[in-house]
């Protein structure tokens, strides 16, 4: 497809009120401006210190199956970074539909303290305790981050028209590069001399300053709205929208297997016999390329569309979710983790903008995130479970591979019949 412009999520609210006593509403966006690249840097923040810390949940999977958590199998461990994948993305019914209402700070500033006392109580937990990991990590952390999503990446939408796209993909960056940053920081860390609490707190520490500078940054730019569309209303639409739907479940569908690499590739190399110190850094590479890949997939966009972009990149992913089977030496994991990494950094990328031209009315645009990423994150609670039980004990490598690559097939469809219906609602439109 063409260029897809994506719609503005505050459109509907200028039209309603005014953004000042003084002055009239207007479509006016200022596409710039201190303003605006202060709340968009501020948003790359959130993002960097959230969703970035949850696809660095690989760290912790190796260290807990090798050394903290060592009464407890693979796929139980598991479950603390699907249900912080699974809070992360559920608790955008609650977020979207705050954010429709204007309380964007407010949830910024919550979210915020509620990531940083997660993080510093998860440093308090003692080996072979799992509830204490899981409670503070998978619930306190999953929790914060979900509400901190929506509202950090929708806020941008509202001082941004010309270059939205690029914008959102900047702020989506974010998570990438706190993929590298917290890997590299926590590997030399909990492995380190300093231990797994301090070291959890020197992480804990990093992020709440960042999230506090955040917080100062991020501004909407108009007060609450006494006018949004009921989640019942909403949601009624999205059920008469084939479109949405078939976005929905590719979304939902290559989330199970999309978190696959991100929580076993680090283990992986390391049960392959690889050396420590690269199996520390496999993830690292994968997280770099996904920094590029997130980057770059404004420019992308540009030419081909966000429906084709993303589509395209989930078949890719898919390719190399089954290539996993063949991961045996140094050069394997580098070639997978570049292009599994590129690939994926596209697809976190455009999450928001895919439902965003999928949303034919602004106004409820953060309802319809909402309801799309809980369903979606029924897919990130499942799969890493699920994979870890394929494992078993004995690390049956494979299983995991063909159990996941057949996810991502069949979510990459799901992206192709969507493409099938805008094409024909665009062509009746005409």
């Amino acid at each position: 497809m063409g260029h897809v412009d994506l719609p503005a999520i505050a459109t509907a609210r200028e039209s309603e009120k005014p953004l000042s006593s003084e002055e009239h509403p207007s479509d006016h966006f200022p596409d710039g401006g201190f303003r605006a690249w202060a709340t968009a840097f501020g948003g790359f923040l959130v993002q960097f210190c959230t969703y970035g810390y949850t696809i660095s949940f690989g760290v912790y999977q190796d260290f807990y199956s090798q050394t903290y958590l060592t009464n407890q199998s693979p796929s139980t461990i598991a479950w603390i970074g699907s249900v912080n994948a699974f809070l992360f993305e559920m608790c955008g019914l609650i977020s979207g539909q705050l954010y429709d209402r204007g309380y964007v700070r407010q949830l910024v500033i919550g979210a915020s303290l509620l990531q940083a006392i997660s993080l510093f109580m998860l440093s308090l937990a003692k080996p072979d305790q799992y509830y204490q990991i899981f409670l503070s990590q998978g619930i306190g952390s999953g929790c914060a981050a979900g509400l901190l999503y929506i509202p950090s990446m929708a806020v941008v939408s509202q001082y941004f028209r010309k270059r939205r796209e690029l914008v959102m993909t900047f702020v989506a960056s974010g998570a990438c590069l706190g993929a590298v940053v917290h890997p590299i920081m926590l590997n030399n860390t909990l492995n380190g001399s300093i231990g797994f609490a301090n070291g959890v707190r020197a992480s804990a520490g990093l992020i709440s300053g960042l999230l506090f500078i955040a917080c100062f940054l991020i501004k909407p730019r108009f007060p609450p709205s006494k006018a949004s569309t009921t989640f019942l209303a909403t949601a009624n639409k999205c059920a008469h929208d084939p479109a949405y739907i078939f976005g929905t479940a590719g979304l939902t569908i290559f989330a199970v297997g999309f978190y696959y690499p991100l929580f076993y590739l680090q283990l992986d190399s390391a049960m392959h016999g690889l050396s420590k110190t690269f199996s520390f850094y496999s993830l690292v590479i994968m997280n770099t390329s996904s920094f590029v890949g997130q980057l770059t997939s404004g420019v992308l966009v540009e030419y081909f569309g966000v429906p084709a972009v993303l589509t395209g990149s989930t078949f890719v992913g898919t390719v190399l979710l089954f290539a996993l089977i063949g991961l045996r030496t140094i050069a394997s994991v580098v070639t997978i983790g570049i292009l599994y990494g590129y690939s994926a950094g596209i697809f976190q990328a455009l999450w928001a903008p895919v439902l965003a031209v999928l949303s034919p009315d602004p106004s409820d645009l953060g309802a319809r995130m909402g309801i799309s990423y809980a369903f979606m994150a029924f897919g990130g609670l499942i799969g890493p479970p699920i994979s870890g039980a394929l494992l078993t004990g004995d690390y049956i490598w494979w299983r995991g591979a063909v159990f996941n690559g057949i996810m991502g097939a069949i979510g990459c469809s799901c992206f192709i019949a969507m493409q099938v219906v805008l094409r024909h609602r665009d062509h009746d439109s005409q």
